[in-house]
């Protein structure tokens, strides 16, 4: 039993020695468990490993020695158990904390080990960190669920990454990738400006040094790199050094390392650069020389035949190596005299010696990886045999009946056909396709297997955890009524459409009869061109909207002030002074304060202006929404007096708008929790200001327990939280019950009224009320609360009717505005513009209009009490957004508009009983009710292991945190104890989901890795295509012209392929019913990930048609998401069995393949599958094996043993009287 035990321990050695340095040997663990059972303590372990050329980090040696002492103190027991204290004396001080991690290790001075960059000064003691190890005993729920609550582990290699340079140059292949990317305008105003610069060179005077040839007269001259180098150069030259020979000057035959100076011989000299041959110990290699990493002797830049000269002998840095090719540099390299000028160390603490030898041992594990056919990078199986001519004939085709193929042979035989005709023609490979023969029937099961640091704590294993509830009574009335809502919401879809067709109906369809007909009756021609082409249009614009959005169309809000006199209109304005008192007195300030009292845009500048900023940081504010982010950054930099990008700027995903000028910073929350991924002291920082923090997206709960965590660490750092609710008091006792500042606004009392009975139809109450309100009340607009467009829409269109039923009534005039997301924002501005005297605005908004605007003159607010919210069910894995009701913070926030110009009412369409006792006090948090995968992949980035004991203002479902932990294991991200990979890690980088991360790091293994920039662009933006109801005939047909039969994946990569071709056109994608706005959307997303791939030395390489590659990449990214078509109806998920429905919009709809991965899962009438691939069945063996394995062909499948006999129906009998069972007595 203990050399199985021993075995054990060998195995979970050389697992955790793979995880911290890439090398998998038995040997070299078996070393290292020798070492840990001579060693009496943690430091006398280290010093052994040291001594033996190891330089490892104190996680991996506390982590290592804590399993060694466990198992020699447990050995120690079982051979003496008369010595009880033996255990304790082997176990050298180190515990385990809760049976599952060690706690923290005590050195020499009994100090306890902090994490990096923790208080260790004298000062008053701070309340308990979030990255601090527990102290408590273990709680129910710890005890219950250990794969949560693993220890914090900050410094293993792992979290390591060497961090790229942003603003370092890109490589010739990045370089030219992006150049595909310009259109022909950039490329013209490049050459204009190209031959602007060289006119203005040539009239400068530089064409007066040099000859006719174009060649200096002068060596020197001739060489800008001055120095031994430039002389050699010039006598290489001048002997003819351009041949195999080349004299080389300097060391010879040194070995090849990264970050090594040597003496090369420049060969060939191209636009983009130079190549450079160097003599090295394995031989002669050649190495690019790109020419942004070549300099002039004044550090300017260059172009490279200025620079260097063939057969010139230069002083050159391998910079990275990738395989057989090498980058290299001149610009950190002293000419003169070969002194390294940037001096690099790969791992900090070691030598570079032996920081070279880990990094080609991790080298030889990533070949040995590749010589058995696995991924470099994600560890994928892969098999690159096929060649574009197989794949070409390999791919899908359309199925012919027997009879249909006779035909077609017999027709092509007699020569009435030609073989281009044939239905199996293929264009791209130029012959007829093969037949191909009927596929065997592949069976896939999932794996039962829980993860290990997950065993009994998922739903496998039988845990039953409760979701979060969004509904504080589900039997109430309010409960009832949301449910009602989507009843009647489709009634009165059902009868508008019947209306429709009911009218083209009535339509005559022969339009051309009257024409032909030589003797028409009297005005029938006259009828027919009246009523030519109205069946064909299908769509036409409310009369409505006509009426009230057709007209007077403004860009903004108008205001006839100047700019300095619009900030001191602001209600912060006076109270400047006490602001910027409290924000220096305090290290955590809370702003309380409405919509438009200039916190956003005033309060980084006042912190400017007072010399908040120092040399080098930052003045940092966090938007919700990029949309947002943008145009404050906008409005603040023409307030401040600059362009936007100098001193003021903005970052967003995929898009930087700042300078090394920039001092005020606007972003998004989700950006800066990337930069916290880097950097979680945010040093770049002096003030964070976390605006709109009542909004509680995921991205600002879980900057809430990092700046705090900040906030303990840097006493010089300071937080400001800014919020338009009311509820400042949770805010104040999260952060170490900071001070609260609030910003007095413009308030009147409001009446509140409610209704005396439950509203079944709160839309025809609402309808009823605002009728109501209009014809009885004084002036005054009304804003009205509502959930959706649709519902927004239906509305409106129902009040405009009505309104013209009472004109006989001749009641004033109601100017009817709707607000949603969707309108275009010159529309939404409508709403700021005053009604015309003797008119009333009503406003029909969706919960937007609770703090993010404020509309002046609104005096009645209409409350049905619902919004719709977007929920996560982690059973299913889809989001869904439900009609639920609303808070009753939201409620206050909501009856508060109506009082901001004067006294105002707010007419609640709900009891005052179902206020109290079915609303809950306060809305549930986005990180309660949304998938947590990203975030739990970032934290574990960060090293936080104990998601459960994080400080989480809310925390998250456990269901949630388990789901997501399982995913990232099946994704290769975790591994078996649930500690970061390097793959995790690499994942981590990418701004953006982690099933996407993981198809483009598998992209690079694959070679197809251009392909899927691309696809993963178009992913990232929504609605290439647009369907105009006046002609949605025709957008489907043009549409229908870019399906490919491999799914939409490869449908978006053909459209965008063809928009290149077509030089980006405007016109083109106008003509093909395309939104050319999404596609510049997509191309600077991919600009972006070029930009990001070149950084971190992946490959970017091009598939060209073999489509296989590419889908199965796509596969290993969403291998959970595969589907398999149902003998039924539709399609089951193979994860959860789910019946699903491809979306009528996909590519493949009516096709129906036999297995697909969809993009995601949306809930409208139906459970429908976007953005469908096909796939192979075993390919989701490969890139998953721990969820995926191929049926026992011996046994009966699950899948077939929950098929069941249908039989024909029969109106006569009983679904079940067929059965013998119930054919008893009958004869």
């Amino acid at each position: 039993m203990e050399q199985l035990e021993r075995l054990s321990l060998v195995s979970r050695i050389a697992t955790e020695l793979h995880n911290h340095w890439g090398i998998s040997d038995k040997d070299l663990a078996e070393f290292v468990l020798h070492l840990g059972e001579e060693s009496q303590s943690l430091e006398e372990f280290r010093a052994k490993l040291k001594a033996n050329g190891s330089a490892v980090t104190q996680a991996l040696a506390v982590s290592l020695y804590t399993s060694i002492s466990k198992f020699v103190a447990k050995s120690k027991k079982a051979k003496a158990a008369a010595a009880s204290g033996s255990t304790s004396s082997g176990s050298s001080g180190i515990g385990a904390k809760n049976g599952v991690s060690p706690s923290p290790v005590k050195d020499s001075k009994d100090e306890q080990v902090s994490p990096p960059g923790s208080s260790t000064n004298g000062s008053k003691p701070l309340p308990a960190s979030a990255f601090s190890v527990s102290q408590h005993p273990p709680t129910e729920k710890e005890l219950k669920f250990p794969g949560l609550c693993m220890q914090n582990r900050f410094d293993r290699p792992e979290l390591q990454l060497a961090r790229p340079d942003d603003h370092a140059p890109l490589s010739a292949a990045a370089q030219r990738l992006l150049e595909q990317e310009k259109d022909d305008k950039e490329l013209m105003r490049e050459q204009q400006e190209a031959f602007k610069r060289a006119k203005d060179g040539y009239w400068g005077g530089d064409h007066n040094s040099s000859s006719k040839g174009g060649i200096s007269a002068t060596g020197a001259n001739a060489l800008p790199i001055g120095g031994a180098s430039g002389a050699a150069g010039t006598a290489a030259a001048a002997t003819g050094a351009a041949d195999e020979n080349l004299n080389f000057c300097g060391k010879r035959g040194a070995p090849l390392e990264r970050y090594g100076i040597y003496d090369g011989v420049v060969s060939r000299v191209m636009e983009y650069g130079a190549f450079v041959q160097l003599d090295l110990a394995e031989g002669r290699r050649e190495g690019l020389l790109h020419v942004a990493d070549m300099s002039r002797p004044d550090g300017g830049p260059c172009v490279s035949a200025d620079a260097v000269r063939k057969g010139q002998v230069v002083k050159v840095k391998v910079h990275a190596i990738a395989g057989t090719r090498l980058s290299l540099t001149m610009r950190e390299v002293d000419q003169a005299t070969g002194r390294d000028l940037k001096p690099r160390n790969l791992q900090g603490g070691t030598s570079s010696s032996r920081a070279a030898l880990f990094e080609s041992l991790a080298e030889e594990h990533a070949q040995a990886l590749e010589k058995k056919g696995l991924g470099r990078i994600t560890g994928v199986k892969i098999n690159l045999d096929s060649t574009e001519e197989e794949t070409a004939y390999s791919r899908k085709r359309k199925l012919m009946s027997d009879y249909d193929k006779w035909e077609a042979q017999q027709l092509q035989r007699s020569g009435l056909v030609s073989s281009k005709e044939n239905p199996y023609y293929d264009e791209e490979a130029g012959g007829i396709l093969p037949v191909q023969e009927a596929e065997e029937d592949v069976e896939i099961e999932v794996v039962d297997e829980e993860p290990l640091f997950l065993r009994g704590q998922t739903t496998r294993a039988g845990m039953q955890l409760s979701p979060v509830k969004i509904v504080a009574n589900p039997d109430g009335s309010l409960a009832r009524a949301a449910a009602t809502a989507q009843t009647l919401a489709k009634e009165r879809r059902d009868v508008r459409q019947a209306q429709e067709a009911a009218i083209l109906d009535s339509i005559p369809k022969d339009m051309s009869r009257p024409w032909e007909d030589p003797n028409p009756q009297p005005g029938e021609r006259t009828i027919a061109q009246a009523l030519q082409g109205l069946g064909q249009t299908g769509y036409e614009m409310p009369e409505w909207k006509k009426l009230y959005l057709g007209k007077n169309v403004s860009f903004g809000i108008k205001s006839t002030l100047s700019i300095a006199e619009q900030r001191r209109s602001l209600p912060i304005y006076k109270l400047k002074e006490q602001l910027l008192k409290a924000i220096m007195g305090n290290q955590v300030l809370i702003v309380i304060g409405e919509t438009g009292s200039g916190k956003t845009t005033q309060m980084t500048q006042y912190m400017a202006e007072a010399g908040l900023v120092t040399p080098g940081r930052l003045i940092g504010c966090t938007q919700p929404r990029r949309v947002a982010a943008m145009s404050v950054a906008k409005r603040v930099a023409e307030e401040f007096g600059c362009r936007l990008g100098q001193e003021v700027g903005y970052s967003i995903r995929f898009e930087d708008c700042t300078s090394p000028d920039t001092i005020i910073k606007y972003m998004t929350d989700g950006l800066l929790l990337r930069e916290a991924l880097v950097d979680p002291r945010l040093q770049r920082y002096s003030v964070v200001m976390l605006d709109e923090a009542h909004e509680r997206t995921i991205s600002t709960d879980v900057l809430f327990g990092l700046l705090k965590e900040c906030c303990r660490q840097r006493p010089d750092f300071k937080l400001i939280v800014t919020s338009a609710t009311l509820d400042a008091e949770k805010f104040s006792n999260y952060f170490f019950n900071s001070s609260i500042f609030t910003i007095p606004g413009r308030t009147f009392p409001v009446e509140i009224l409610y209704t005396k009975e439950p509203e079944t139809d709160y839309v025809e109450a609402a309808l009823i009320t605002v009728l109501q309100i209009h014809l009885c009340e004084p002036p005054g607009d009304i804003l009205l609360f509502l959930t959706g467009q649709e519902e927004i829409d239906t509305t409106c269109q129902t009040l405009h009717e009505r309104m013209q039923r009472l004109e006989s009534a001749n009641p004033p005039p109601l100017i009817i505005l709707p607000v949603y997301s969707a309108l275009p924002s010159e529309v939404q501005t409508m709403i700021f513009d005053p009604a015309p005297p003797g008119c009333r605005k009503c406003v029909v908004a969706t919960n937007i209009a609770e703090a993010s605007l404020t509309i002046d003159g609104i005096y009645f607010v209409i409350d049905p009490g619902f919004a719709k919210v977007k929920m996560y069910n982690p059973k299913s894995g889809m989001d869904a957004l439900t009609v639920a009701p609303i808070s009753q913070a939201n409620a206050r926030q909501r009856a508060g508009r109506a009082g901001r110009t004067g006294p105002g009412k707010c007419y609640r369409l709900y009891t005052e009983a179902a206020y109290r006792c079915e609303m809950l006090p306060t809305a549930v948090p986005e990180i309660q009710r949304t998938n947590l995968e990203n975030t739990v992949l970032l934290l574990k980035a960060m090293g936080v292991n104990d998601l459960l004991n994080f400080d989480f203002m809310d925390p998250p479902p456990v269901q949630t945190l388990i789901n997501s932990l399982e995913t990232l294991f099946e994704l290769g991200a975790l591994d078996d104890e649930g500690l970061l990979t390097k793959l995790g890690r690499k994942m981590a980088e990418f701004p953006m989901e982690p099933q996407l991360s993981k198809m483009l790091l598998t992209s690079v293994d694959l070679k197809c890795s251009d392909e899927i920039i691309t696809i993963v662009a178009m992913l990232s933006v929504q609605n290439v295509f647009y369907r105009p109801k006046d002609r949605q005939a025709l957008a489907d047909q043009k549409k229908s012209g870019f399906h490919q039969p491999e799914g939409d994946h490869i449908t978006y990569l053909e459209l965008y392929r063809a928009w290149q071709r077509n030089r980006f056109s405007n016109a083109w994608c106008y003509e093909n019913f395309i939104q050319h706005r999404a596609l510049r959307r997509a191309q600077d997303v991919r600009k972006q990930l070029i930009s990001i791939m070149d950084r971190y030395k992946l490959d970017i390489i091009s598939a060209g048609k073999d489509y296989k590659r590419i889908c199965r990449c796509i596969c290993a990214g969403f291998f959970r998401h595969a589907c398999r078509v149902d003998p039924q109806e539709g399609y089951r998920t193979l994860v959860d069995h789910q019946q699903v429905f491809m979306h009528p919009s996909s590519a493949l709809y009516n096709r129906n393949p036999e297995w697909l991965v969809y993009h995601e899962l949306v809930l409208t009438t139906k459970e429908y599958l976007r953005d469908c691939c096909t796939i192979e069945p075993l390919w989701l063996c490969d890139v998953a094996p721990k969820l995926f394995k191929p049926a026992d062909q011996q046994r009966l499948s699950r899948r077939k043993m929950r098929e069941r006999i249908e039989p024909l129906y029969n109106r006569f009998e009983e679904p079940n009287a067929w059965r013998l069972s119930r054919r008893q007595g009958k004869r």
